[in-house]
């Protein structure tokens, strides 16, 4: 197949793009480099040492005889987006290319326009320049199970079937977001959907759960190629913080009781993920939407496995219970259905001693760049308008 990955130099971006090229599908990457540049805007920077795309794509050419093209742009930009996927014209396209944190979204009212703006025209650009363009691509795009928040009830696979004063119909499941970047996916959500319905696009949204992990078959097969491992209070995602925190020495920071449960995933799974939704694209006029995740944990959950597999490794690992920043329930019934990815194929890796020593040892090996001060929460959901001062930057509205 001939795929576009939209975001193929950020996280998830770049293990999808590697792993898709591998498995012989002609790949392209459009990238405006906006993560790299918001490492500078909050002064972080990811624990794992990452090279120049340019690079990244050289060696692995060298190393696999396979190319893969580059396109430098924003997407917002509708003309340049236009442009690319008239010239490639994709079987489809994957959709990374977000500003993809709630932390950030929530940092001031600049940050949360942002956020809006950036994924949502980002995103109605690329239906646009599918409808004009590539009328038959498969647009996957990557939403997130945040947008569902954490309702008392079981949550299903996008859709719900109602029963109402006799009638009956299914109808999107209920959206409750908890911050204005989960807010933006929503809107893609139903921008996506309208596409699909009027013109007979056809796309998965994959409602990811939080990932983890930083290795692939790919990624491992040169230094340079190493994929992005964030621990910050930004972008940085719960487990791979534990792991850092554990290898600094650092007590593992549990916001709240530690009783919020999330779906999670390895990054292995999340590119075997994407191409079984390329391999078997939706119906033209179809929407649908699968929950991408593999297991639930709660943050607690997290913390008490992290501080067992630092033992193992001569870590010694407390626990520190912080004021929980965001505003969500500390405690609560969480059940999601997950079962359309495994039943087209998936088998997933799940958080094994193995894969937590990995973790383990990634965070030691790159010790010596853990900055500590990126730890501790400084964004408050409550604030209209939060101040940051970290390393040598100051966030204001």
């Amino acid at each position: 197949m001939n795929i576009t990955v939209l975001g193929g130099d950020g996280y998830c971006g770049w293990a999808t793009a590697l792993y898709l090229s591998k498995q012989g599908h002609t790949v392209s990457i459009v990238d405006s480099f906006a993560r790299r540049q918001w490492d500078h805007e909050i002064g972080a920077a990811t624990l794992t040492p990452i090279r120049p795309l340019a690079d990244r794509v050289r060696v692995w050419q060298r190393l696999t005889g396979r190319e893969i093209e580059t396109f430098s742009g924003d997407i917002t930009d509708y003309d340049f987006l236009a442009s690319v996927i008239a010239q490639v014209k994709p079987d489809a396209v994957v959709h990374f290319a977000e500003q993809r944190a709630a932390p950030y979204s929530m940092i001031d009212r600049k940050h949360a326009v942002f956020t809006q703006v950036n994924n949502v025209v980002g995103t109605l650009n690329l239906l646009f320049a599918i409808r004009e363009f590539v009328p038959d691509c498969h647009l996957v795009k990557l939403g997130t199970m945040g947008e569902y928040g954490t309702p008392n009830i079981d949550i299903e696979e996008g859709y719900l079937t109602i029963n109402h004063n006799g009638r009956s119909d299914v109808l999107p499941f209920p959206k409750q977001p908890g911050s204005f970047y989960h807010l933006s996916k929503v809107h893609d959500s139903h921008n996506i959907a309208f596409a699909c319905r009027i013109w007979g696009i056809r796309a998965t949204d994959l409602h990811q759960g939080v990932v983890y992990g930083t290795l692939t078959d790919e990624v491992a097969k040169d230094e340079a190629l190493i994929n992005r491992f964030d621990y910050d209070e930004i972008f940085g995602t719960v487990l791979n913080r534990f792991c850092v925190q554990a290898a600094a020495g650092h007590p593992l920071t549990v916001y709240g009781k530690g009783g919020q449960t999330r779906g999670y995933l390895d990054i292995r799974d999340t590119v075997r993920c994407i191409e079984i939704a390329c391999l078997n694209p939706a119906d033209r006029g179809e929407c649908r939407v699968f929950n991408q995740f593999t297991e639930q944990f709660s943050v607690l959950d997290l913390a008490h496995l992290v501080q067992t597999a630092g033992k193992r490794l001569g870590l010694t690992a407390t626990i520190d219970h912080l004021p929980d920043p965001r505003v969500e329930l500390e405690q609560h019934y969480y059940n999601a259905k997950h079962s359309k990815l495994v039943d087209l194929g998936l088998e997933p890796h799940l958080l094994s001693d193995s894969l937590l020593d990995s973790l383990l040892n990634i965070a030691v090996r790159y010790r010596d760049r853990i900055d500590t001060s990126l730890f501790l929460p400084q964004v408050d959901w409550r604030k209209p308008r939060n101040v940051r001062r970290t390393g040598a930057v100051t966030t204001t509205a």
